[in-house]
């Protein structure tokens, strides 16, 4: 089974900028897309699906905004819209596939950047997630959980880790959740494969042209997994070089 996460920041513009030509490539067996900021109807679906995808959308209330997808060639038993919170789902944010005994959500984390509410958002959202895949784990304990989680977790996966300490993405109190998340029972698959690899991010400030061009970035897309499923852990990667966002691809590989 391979993965691929991927916040597309607009699908529709990704597409303008060549993603439906990337997938021709075969990135993957399953896309997760965060971000999507479209409904269905209003993308050009029919070329991905040519392509042997299924494609599962779950959008936000709010048009523009927010929302996943989840692009398979694996035929999923069963696909759940929402994680059951109200305002997340309003958002959309969560959209669960069960293949087989393993269970893939595909979520997008809600971002503090914004002000205070959105940050007092943030940390309500993360504890609501955590209750939610607890109680999901008692009868699906194999879990995938691919998305842009809006945390750098620690140094060395943030390019300035001085300069940002205030920094919405690398407060203290959004690394502890993630420390405490990983304590908890989940595997960081790309820090398993890949435990010191230093300048490794997966978006890049669109301010300043250079920032990605001088790698001066964070790595805030992660698939992490339960730990029944570590040893099935074949690879993890980032891909840079592809662009068609200020995120980038990441990669998982399960055996």
């Amino acid at each position: 089974m391979r993965i691929i996460s991927y916040n597309v920041n607009g699908i529709r513009s990704a597409i303008t900028k060549g993603f439906t030509e990337w997938l021709k490539s075969d990135p993957a067996d399953i896309i997760c897309l965060q971000e999507t900021k479209a409904h269905k109807d209003n993308v050009d679906y029919a070329s991905i699906e040519k392509l042997g995808f299924e494609t599962y959308w779950f959008s936000a209330v709010k048009k523009g905004y927010s929302g996943v997808a989840v692009f398979t060639k694996i035929k999923p038993d069963n696909v759940f819209y929402g994680n059951g919170i109200m305002q997340s789902d309003a958002e959309g944010r969560v959209i669960r596939l069960d293949f087989g005994d393993v269970t893939l959500i595909n979520a997008y984390f809600p971002s503090g950047t914004s002000g205070d509410e959105r940050q007092t958002y943030k940390y309500q959202w993360l504890n609501e997630f955590a209750e939610y895949l607890s109680a999901l784990q008692k009868t699906r304990p194999k879990l995938v959980i691919c998305g842009d989680y809006n945390i750098a977790h620690q140094e060395i996966d943030i390019h300035d880790p001085k300069g940002n300490k205030k920094s919405s993405g690398f407060l203290p109190e959004e690394r502890d959740w993630l420390t405490k998340f990983l304590e908890s029972g989940y595997v960081d698959t790309f820090r398993h494969i890949r435990p010191t690899e230093a300048h490794r991010y997966s978006w890049w400030s669109q301010r300043f042209p250079s920032v990605r061009l001088n790698n001066k970035g964070w790595r805030i897309d992660y698939i992490t997994v339960t730990g029944s499923l570590r040893d099935k852990i074949v690879d993890a990667e980032i891909y840079p070089d592809v662009k068609h966002s200020d995120h980038c691809p990441i990669y998982l590989e399960l055996k």
